[in-house]
């Protein structure tokens, strides 16, 4: 079971972004620099996510070998960036925390990345991954197949923005659900 205790624990056992980075092989770590340094928030995006006002965690399974997680989660740091008061993202690799990794499978497998939304008491909001719409779609439009991009590989800007632009709507989804729950709401005065 995914309790708030659970995620409480694997949370503070979590890196943080540059911390995760760095554990990697020197060359994964360059595929992680390189592709932070395509990926920019639009003033809209940013103007949003600077707007939030619920506290959330973002607990993420992965792997600094990943290629889609070298693609995706330096876009999970500049959302955090935006807003770092009330978002906070945390990294761990999945074959380390083979506990969460087995409570968090997509589809049957041990996929990555897999973001775990949480609300400021840990309570599950919404797993999301392996891969957003526009990563799907781009891939499908491509190829159908098992193979996994590698790290480092170029990705056109128009399929980098569409793949921010889901992250960017995940997290604002999650927001919204902590801004509309009862029980923050009610713990909040608003």
């Amino acid at each position: 079971m995914l309790t708030p205790g659970f995620l409480e624990t694997k949370f503070n056992a979590a890196f943080a972004y540059d911390e995760y980075v760095g554990t990697g092989k020197p060359e994964h770590q360059k595929a992680w620099r390189d592709f932070h340094g395509t990926v920019a928030l639009t003033d809209a995006q940013r103007a949003l996510i600077a707007g939030f006002t619920r506290d959330m965690r973002v607990l993420v399974s992965s792997g600094t070998w990943c290629g889609d997680c070298v693609q995706q989660l330096p876009m999970l740091d500049h959302i955090e960036r935006a807003n770092p008061e009330k978002i906070r993202v945390r990294y761990l690799d999945r074959d380390s925390h083979i506990d969460l990794a087995e409570r968090i499978k997509l589809c049957g497998g041990l996929r990555i990345p897999v973001a775990v939304f949480l609300n400021e008491d840990f309570d599950l909001i919404s797993l999301f991954g392996d891969r957003t719409l526009a990563r799907y779609r781009a891939l499908a439009a491509g190829r159908l197949g098992a193979a996994c991009p590698l790290p480092g590989a170029p990705v056109p800007p128009d399929e980098v923005a569409a793949t921010l632009a889901d992250w960017v709507d995940e997290t604002e989804r999650c927001q919204l659900i902590c801004r509309l729950s009862t029980k923050l709401r009610e713990r909040h005065g608003d």
